[in-house]
């Protein structure tokens, strides 16, 4: 019996498209319960809030979840990280609901230590660590004290601003005062803390007694001392506001931004505004107090020089190793952030001797220092948020924004020095931006140069194997 017109197009049919009905059944069978999956989800969300806690990126959060739920079989998951919350989210085979877990992050507390170790753990937890060990570490970690005492933390801040005053050539009383108005500066905001005040009004606390110190220094010419007709009090209050900055997470929440967490970039973007905003309060109300008593400064009609250019490298790494340390990192750290410290610094040297303004060579110098800082980080298992912010710290404006206010207090009616003032702070809000979009540009293009060099190394690994 000749073909029909009908059989001749269902062949021609089977040649084109597939059949249905020789599909295998492919529904996978639960492997993970729903109480084995909720145990992972927990380590996962709580090392995450950890790390979101301890000053880690949001993107850096987000794929160390995902790693460490892939590392125990489960896979996919969703995750939401904001700027206050965490959300994790799975969905076994023929369950007829998700699993789903959500941790609120409480306050962001930078502890480089601490991070060091969620990272190690992580990397073991990939190495195919048990999850009842990984769970029993985790709990470990979380419940480790900050690794300093606090009148380390205070010394360490106090030191954080003589570097600064190191960098500006300045003298030994200069650098003693120096040192005791930010030591009186972080004991008033560490009893406010302990007094569960709000941070912003710390702020305000300690700008206005960095201000007030610096404006009572002029007083010392009457002992005699021959050092002290030398003193600059912009200096004084310039080395507080970069102290006071140094906590701030401007390149977190550029970084943030760039990867497209835009609620938790706009949440710290806030609390950078909020917080510096309160750095300004009080040292109008230091300027408006010591001008009432009759101590008033007068505006510096030009930038502060910077000193000798040694100075300005030995300043550099004080003020790196001052912020490892009051961050609570360890001796690696501090070593790494120190030496990192002097290669941005030299790109900055080096952009300024090229002709670059004061903006674009602090760019440069942040792009250097997060570059190589992100492989070093990598090679020395050392946390990259740490080493970096330690080394574009130096560049921060504190003394353009000094300028800035006190140009805007006392300029009175001339509209001449309040536009001056009004022009340095934008400068000095140019040079933050500068310093952030460098330092995530240098995390950027480092990271495939890590992921390179990542893969090189396991690949001589197995070598060698």
């Amino acid at each position: 019996m000749p073909p029909t017109p009908g059989r001749w197009l269902s062949s021609l049919r089977r040649l084109v498209h597939t059949d249905d009905t020789t599909s295998l059944d492919t529904t996978l069978l639960p492997v993970i319960d729903e109480a084995l999956a909720s145990r992972i989800l927990d380590l996962a969300i709580r090392i995450g809030e950890t790390m979101l806690v301890v000053g880690a990126p949001a993107n850096e959060v987000t794929l160390t979840i995902v790693r460490v739920c892939g590392a125990y079989g489960l896979d996919p998951v969703h995750v939401d990280v904001t700027y206050n919350s965490i959300t994790i989210a799975h969905s076994r085979p023929g369950a007829s609901h998700p699993t789903t877990l959500l941790r609120v992050v409480r306050g962001s507390v930078p502890d480089h230590a601490k991070l060091q170790r969620l990272q190690a753990l992580v990397t073991e937890v990939a190495g195919g660590l048990a999850l009842d060990d990984a769970i029993a570490r985790c709990r470990a970690i979380r419940r480790l004290p900050f690794r300093y005492r606090p009148a380390i933390v205070i010394a360490s801040q106090a030191t954080l601003a003589a570097g600064v005053a190191i960098m500006f050539g300045a003298n030994w009383l200069a650098l003693v005062l120096s040192f005791i108005a930010a030591a009186l500066a972080a004991t008033t905001q560490y009893v406010m803390a302990r007094a569960r005040v709000p941070y912003f009004f710390a702020q305000i606390a300690g700008g206005f007694v960095l201000t007030v110190v610096a404006a009572l220094s002029p007083l010392l010419r009457y002992t005699g001392i021959e050092a002290a007709a030398a003193i600059r009090p912009s200096v004084i209050v310039a080395s507080g506001i970069v102290l006071m900055l140094a906590g701030l997470t401007v390149v977190g929440a550029a970084q943030d931004a760039i990867d497209g967490f835009a609620l938790t970039a706009t949440g710290r973007i806030l609390e950078l505004t909020t917080q510096t905003l309160g750095v300004v309060l009080g040292i109008l109300a230091g300027l408006e107090t010591v001008r009432v008593l009759g101590l008033g400064m007068s505006p510096p009609s030009n930038a502060l020089p910077l000193g000798p250019v040694v100075f300005q490298f030995v300043g550099a790494a004080v003020i790196a190793v001052a912020v490892a340390v009051f961050n609570g990192a360890g001796a690696r750290i501090i070593v790494v952030s120190a030496a990192l410290s002097l290669v941005a610094w030299a790109g900055y040297v080096a952009a300024t001797g090229l002709g670059f303004e004061v903006a674009a060579a602090s760019g440069v110098g942040a792009f250097i220092g997060s570059f190589v800082g992100i492989v070093v980080a990598y090679r020395l298992h050392v946390p990259s948020v740490a080493i970096t912010t330690a080394a574009i710290l130096p560049l921060v404006p504190g003394a353009a924004v000094f300028r800035g206010l006190l140009g805007i207090v006392e300029s009175g009616d001339d509209p001449a020095v309040l536009m001056t003032g009004v022009t340095t702070l934008a400068g000095a809000a140019t040079i933050g931006i500068a310093l952030a979009v460098g330092a995530s540009l240098g995390i950027y293009l480092g990271q495939p140069v890590r992921a390179t060099l990542s893969s090189v190394t396991r690949v001589r690994a197995r070598v060698r194997r």
